[in-house]
This record gives C-alpha cells, structure tokens and sequence, in this order.
C-alpha cells in the first residue's frame, strides 16, 4: 500500500506544488506540505457534499434515481444489502481504512523525499539550462540573417563585375579585330614587293591584302577616322600587287601563240592562280577587262588557226571518189568496166551499202581518238566523209567543252555570260564550220553518210548534254539544221528515181534479183538500222514512200516477164533478197520486214500451186470440184466420172516420182537462195500430199466406193516416206 502511495506522489505534478508549499525546505517540509494540500482537498469536497440541498427545487430526483439504481447494481452493494450490512459501521470501517491508508501514504512521501527533492532539482538546472541554450540559439538565428544579407550584397557585386568584364570583352574584341584589319604587317609589304607571284607565299598575302582593301572601304562608308592612317600604303601595295599579276597573266597568254604550243598547260596554270583574276576584278576592272579580252582574241585567233588547219588535212585523206547526182537508186547500171575506168573498191565509198560504216556510231569509235592527217597521208589511208566528219567534231566537243570549264572557272561567269564570253572566242571557227559544212553538203549525194553525221550530232549533243555543258547546244541545232533538209532531198531524188525507171532500159530481164532491189534493201537496211536509236517520223515516212515506189518497181519489172512461173520467180527472188538483207540489221517487228514477209508468203503459195499445176493440175482441179460438190451434196454428179478417176490414179501412181524429182531440180535452179528454195520444194511436197489426201477423201465417198481402181491409191503413210526421200537437204 506504501508502493502505491509512493506512486501517486511521484507522478504527481512537481513543478506546479499546491498553495503554501515552500520549496526551498527539507525533504520533510515538502512532502508536509504535499499532504497538508491533499487533506485540504479531502475537506472541501466533504464540505461539498455536507452542503448539498437534497430538497431544492433544482435537484432532479429523476437522475438521483438513475444514480441510485446505478449503484445498486454495484457487487459490494448488492453484497452488502443481501447480508444486511449496517451502513454507520461500514462507513466508520471505511473511513478506518482511509486513515491507515492516508498514514501509510505519508510515511511513503517521507521516505521518498529525497528523491523528490533530488528530481525537483534536478528539474530545475535542466530549465537554466534550456533558457541558456535559447539565447545561444537566438544569438545564432541573428547572426544568420546578417550573413544572408551579405551573401545577398555579394551576389549582387557579383553580377554587377560579370556585366562589365563581358562589356570589356566585347569591346577588347572588336577592337582587337578592328586593329588587327588595320595593321599592315611588314611581312605582307615585303611579300607583295619582292616574292614571285607563283610562290605560295604572295598567295596568301594576295588573300590578307584583299581582305584590308574590303574592310578599309568598308571603313571608309563608315567615315571611321583610324582608315586614313592605312589608306596610302593600302593603295600603293594594291597597285604593285595588280602590276605584277597583270604582267604574270599576260605573259601566259602570249605563250599560247607560240608554235606547236599545247595551251592546256599554261590555262591550267592560270586555274592554279584564278584568284589573281578575282583580285583584278574586284580591285582593278580596267585591267581585268583587258586581260580577259587578251585572252579571247588570243584564243579565238588559235583556235580558228587550228581548226581551220585540221580540217583542211582531213580533207585530203578522204574518198577521190564520192557520190554525184547521178548515184541514184533508180539509175540503171551502164557503168563502164573498161581497163583504165574500172573503179578502185579500195578507195571508193559504198553509196547504197552501210557495212562497216556503222561501226562508226559505237561508243569506242564515237568517242575515239580523233585522226591524224599526217599518219593516215603516210599509210596511203582513205575514209568516208562521216570518219572525217566525226573526228572533226570530237575535236570540237572536246575542246569546247573544256574550255567553256575553263571560262566558267576563271573567269567566274555563268549562265548567258558564260555563253556569250565562249561564243566570243569560238564564234569565228564555229562559222566556219558551218560554212565548210554547207559548201559540201550542197553537193553532197551520200545519203548514208549525211545520216550517219546526223546520228553522230544526235549522240555529241546528248554527251554535251549528260556534262552538262550547254555551249555547243545552239551550233549542233544549226549544224542539224544543214544536214536533216539534205538527206530528204537525197531520199526524196532516190523516190523519184526509182519512180521515174523505165523497165524497158534496164537491160535484158532475169529472175534473179535485180541490183535496183538489191541497192533500196541495202539501203533501207542501213537507215532503219541507224534510225533505231533516235527514231525521225520524217525519216520513217520517207522510207514508207521509197518502199512503196520499190513495191511498185518490182512489179513492173515482173510484168515484162512472159509467163506467170517466171513472174513469181522473179518476184520470190527479189522479196526474199530484200527480206534476208533487211533481217539482218532491222529489228524483226520493223515495218518494212513484215511488208516483206507477207508479200513473200502471197507470192510463194502462188508460186507452190503453180508448179503443181503441170504434173498434177488433173488430181488437183477432181479434188477441188469434188471437195466444192461435196459441200453441197452434189457429189453424184460425179459417178459417172469413173475413167477420168481411174486416169488420175494410174497416172499419179506412175510418174510422181518422177514429176517430184523434176520439180525439185527447176525450183533449186531458178531461185538464187538455195534456203529459200529448199523451203519452197517442201511447201510444194506438203501442198502435194494434202491434195493426195483429199483425193483418198473423196474416193472413200459412197459414190466411189465400188470403183476397182481404189485398190490402185498409194498408201498415204508410204507417200508421206517417200517424198521425204526428195527433200533436198542443204
């Protein structure tokens, strides 16, 4: 009970003691004090109770009973109404109790008062403590907010410094920039006034030089005084600088009239050193302007001069013999073939033949070294006017377009200034290309070489074209222009040629080919070859009139033939030529080879019926009379036809070994392709057989049936072996 006491004074509030407690006393003092305090207590809460008005009006008795009944339902009270307690003992029993307890519990405080008043101390050095480390901490939160506010200055300094020192910076920079634009440096005076312009080193001088003269009037539009101070050497250095550039450019020009003079080096030269020409054009035009028309009146001379020169030599190497008016494909052949005036092949051209001429047109000759006359003179050699005429031109290509490069680098023009500045120097020999080209074509009736010089324009112009380089564009139009209305001319004097032939004159007739057919296919074969790459409308409708008039032709030549075999001879003849010389450099689908091909075929199926017609025109006409009834179901009135059956199957069964052999010996004589003619005998033995096989046909017929005769009819399958024994093989 002490223990508990104990408890509930130490846990009591010791900082806040009751009235009249002296804190400054004994361990026994304050715990009196404590206990007198509670007993005080004790007092007035009886003293309360002993004054309650149980009668006043303001008491409930409603919540009295509640209470009432609440304590009756305690277990010491129910206990102690069911034994029959007397409430007056117990009450002084209770209070006993409370004395003992209350005594108990001072002696508790008693002992304990040491403890107490050691925690009470201790309690209270913790709170001076506490109150010294406030100020410590007050101090410390005043002397932060100083800091800050200095932290806050500096800052502020701070920014103010960076603002200026970048200020300053700014300044120092341009300032810098601006003294060092305006410093001539002594290096670049005794550089521009004793170095050769070739050296490296006046180069980059040359570069500082021009960019002082740039920022020095850029100074002076700006009225900056400081520009005066320089202006003078500035001038002075600009003037030694252009002299001497002017003197080196110039004497590199002259160079290039010296004889024998490849003039690529030195213009390659002059592209190593193009900003000398900038320099001039930016600092001194006058000068400029008379070096670059130095330079276009050098190379203009030079250039007409070589050219001129070159195309004279060609000339000389070129065919003695060439085509006149007379070379048309219409005139007939009476030529002379005497001793003295038989022609050399080896120096005349072809007129209607392409054959190696095309060759001209691959990318290795097109693009080729060009000739050299002095070489081919000392070989004795001869070529055609197209190899002349190409070699010519790639010489243009190539010059011209290596000068236009040139024109457009150093001297730093483009567009319509590049064509004028290019034109003026190549103006005078591209005329007199035109001029020369004009003077020959005139009288030029080489139709084959015309249209080759047009096709080799046709691709110059597309290489122009893929190097993009356009100077030449308007000469090729010009040159197309010479050439194009030419060669129709020429084909238009071949149409009427051919048109205006009169059999009659052409010597005596002959089934084999005739040379007018053989120069068009020539001929048609070598422009529809060519004509492939770059297709001409004009060109096709030409040669559509030329094939039509030589259609025409052939057919003329036909009809002075007697009789119809020699006819179709002649006519198989002739389209087979034409067709076998046109295949072999026309694509298959061309017009002019399908034309040919279905008069072909026409004329040979006419051709194989003709030849039939002799030792078999009796079986053939039964059978197609027979065949012709037999639609109509008419075939009766054949019946009585059994002598001229039994004539058609005794006489086919005795002589068409014999008729076959014939026939194949005159057809393998009168055709000169022995292809054409071994294709025509078996067309013939075919067309044979299928007329042997509708006359089994009609004689299975009812109405034939009971003739005898038919036992006489070939096996159709031992026909078939035996003609194959007749095909010739070749």
């Amino acid at each position: 009970m002490a223990d508990g006491a104990a408890a509930v004074g130490i846990g009591s509030d010791v900082n806040t003691p009751g009235p009249g407690v002296n804190t400054a006393g004994n361990p026994t003092e304050i715990a009196m004090a404590y206990l007198q305090d509670e007993k005080t207590d004790g007092d007035i809460t009886n003293l309360n109770l002993g004054e309650l008005d149980l009668t006043t009006d303001e008491f409930i008795l409603d919540e009295v009973d509640i209470h009432i009944q609440a304590n009756l339902e305690d277990d010491l009270v129910k206990e102690a109404l069911r034994t029959g307690v007397d409430l007056r003992q117990y009450s002084k029993q209770v209070e006993t109790e409370l004395q003992r307890i209350e005594q108990a519990s001072i002696k508790d405080y008693i002992k304990e008062s040491q403890n107490i008043a050691l925690l009470h101390n201790q309690i209270t050095a913790c709170d001076s403590i506490l109150e010294r480390m406030e100020g410590m901490l007050s101090g410390f939160q005043s002397d932060l907010s100083s800091i800050s506010s200095e932290i806050q200055t500096l800052q502020q300094q701070s920014v103010s410094m960076n603002v200026r020192l970048k200020n300053r910076q700014a300044v120092r920079s341009h300032l810098s920039q601006l003294v060092d634009e305006l410093v001539v440096p002594g290096a670049m005076i005794s550089t521009i006034l004793d170095s050769p312009v070739t050296e490296q080193e006046f180069l980059e001088q040359l570069h500082e030089l021009n960019n002082k003269i740039n920022f020095a009037k850029e100074l002076s539009f700006r009225e900056t005084l400081a520009c005066s101070d320089i202006q003078d050497i500035v001038d002075r250095l600009k003037v030694k600088a252009v002299s001497k550039i002017r003197e080196f450019i110039l004497q590199k020009i002259y160079s290039f009239r010296k004889p024998m003079t490849n003039y690529q080096i030195p213009q390659n030269t002059l592209l190593k050193y193009r900003f000398f020409y900038q320099f001039l054009l930016a600092n001194e035009r006058t000068v400029a302007k008379e070096i670059r028309d130095e330079y276009v009146d050098t190379m203009s001379k030079i250039y007409l001069s070589y050219f001129k020169s070159y195309s004279g030599r060609l000339l000389k190497v070129q065919y003695e013999e060439v085509a006149d008016k007379d070379d048309l494909m219409g005139v007939e052949d009476t030529a002379k073939k005497g001793f003295f005036s038989k022609p050399s092949l080896k120096s005349r051209n072809t007129i209607f033949t392409l054959g190696q001429r095309g060759s001209i047109l691959s990318p290795a000759e097109l693009e080729g070294p060009i000739l050299v006359p002095h070489t081919a003179q000392r070989g004795d050699s001869r070529y055609p006017y197209e190899t002349l005429f190409r070699s010519q031109h790639y010489a243009l290509l190539d010059n011209g377009c290596r000068e236009f490069l040139f024109l457009s680098d150093f001297f730093m023009v483009a567009g319509n200034s590049a064509l004028d500045l290019f034109n003026s120097i190549m103006g005078k020999t591209l005329s007199m290309f035109l001029k020369s080209m004009s003077t020959y074509v005139s009288d030029c009736y080489d139709s084959i070489a015309i249209f080759l010089c047009i096709h080799i324009i046709l691709r110059f112009r597309a290489i122009t074209a893929k190097r993009t380089i356009p100077a030449l564009d308007k000469y090729w139009e010009a040159v197309l222009e010479l050439l194009w209305p030419r060669f129709d001319l020429i084909l238009e004097m071949n149409i009427h040629s051919i048109r205006n032939t009169d059999p009659q004159k052409l010597g005596v007739l002959d089934t084999r080919p005739h040379y007018i057919t053989r120069r068009y296919a020539e001929f048609s074969s070598a422009i529809v070859s060519i004509n492939q790459t770059f297709p001409n409308e004009r060109t096709n409708a030409l040669l559509g009139q030329l094939q039509v008039e030589v259609e025409n032709f052939v057919l003329k030549m036909a009809a002075e033939f007697p009789s119809r075999r020699d006819q179709l001879i002649f006519l198989i003849n002739n389209y087979d030529m034409m067709l076998s010389v046109l295949m072999e450099r026309a694509a298959d689908d061309s017009k002019e080879v399908e034309g040919f091909q279905q008069l072909l075929l026409a004329r040979t199926q006419e051709f194989i019926e003709e030849i039939l017609s002799p030792p078999f025109g009796g079986m053939i006409a039964f059978v197609k009379e027979a065949e012709a009834l037999m639609e109509k179901g008419q075939l009766d009135r054949l019946k009585n036809e059994e002598a001229r059956i039994s004539q058609l199957v005794r006489g086919f069964s005795s002589s068409w070994k014999q008729s076959v052999e014939a026939m194949s010996q005159d057809v393998m004589r009168s055709f000169t392709n022995f292809k054409n003619g071994t294709s025509i005998i078996q067309g013939a033995l075919t067309q044979l057989i299928q007329y042997y096989h509708g006359f089994h046909k009609v004689l299975n017929q009812p109405t034939f049936r009971s003739l005898a005769v038919r036992s006489e009819l070939i096996n159709l399958h031992h026909l078939m072996v035996e003609v194959k024994k007749h095909k010739p093989n070749f």
